[in-house]
């Protein structure tokens, strides 16, 4: 099976901005583009942060309120004038030949919302989002049942792709039918989880149930 790569989904007109790089001229950025966050490169092009609306924030939180009460909170970078100085550092990166389920753990492991992405060398070639790794499950429903029943049905040594019902809409799959002997069960549902696209994956097959039980969704 093959899996779709960083280097498939990422955007590579990169706005990006120098360490020096001016608060407002990185607001002015993100709003001329339409982006919520900026990458920040050192004079070779290697990621050493990125600046985001909610580093941004930061600033604008820790102004003083003239109808307010109570004076400005103490935040960590308030007053920040630079991208050196609002950034979140080290930028957490990854390469274009990995696997979106990689980037997409990734970004929950962190906690981030985008990844910077990056060559042998280290020098940025891209950013990937949550929206580009998503992506993935626009996959067509036939392009998935088709990769399921000619790669991993049939590439599962022992299986009879004629005796499996493969059933997907909208990225859920429905398996029913024959599957032996037994143990390859557990391998084909672990195969088709991973198949690019899938959301869920249902058995019903003879050896996984009784006749009129219900599927087990896995």
């Amino acid at each position: 099976m093959r899996h779709r790569t960083v280097g498939e989904m990422m955007s590579r007109d990169v706005v990006r901005v120098a360490p020096q790089t001016g608060f407002r001229e990185i607001v002015a950025l993100l709003r001329e583009f339409d982006i919520t966050a900026v990458p920040v490169v050192d004079d070779d092009g290697r990621p050493v942060g990125v600046v985001s609306e909610a580093d941004l924030m930061r600033t604008q939180a820790a102004q003083e309120d003239p109808s307010g009460l109570f004076p400005a909170p103490e935040l960590p970078n308030a007053g920040a004038a630079t991208a050196r100085e609002l950034m979140t550092s080290p930028a957490v990166c990854t390469t274009a030949d990995a696997s979106v389920v990689a980037a997409a753990r990734l970004m929950g492991r962190h906690q981030v919302k985008r990844l910077p992405v990056v060559d042998a060398s280290g020098r940025l070639v891209g950013m990937v989002s949550r929206s580009d790794v998503l992506r993935v499950f626009l996959r067509d429903d036939q392009a998935i049942r088709r990769e399921i029943v000619e790669e991993v049905l049939a590439g599962t040594e022992g299986v009879s792709p004629a005796a499996v019902g493969v059933e997907v809409e909208q990225g859920r799959v429905v398996l029913s039918g024959s599957i032996t002997p037994p143990y390859l069960l557990s391998i084909v549902l672990r195969l088709c989880r991973a198949v690019d696209g899938v959301v869920s994956v249902t058995d019903r097959t003879q050896e996984r149930k009784g006749p009129g039980a219900a599927g087990v969704q896995l």
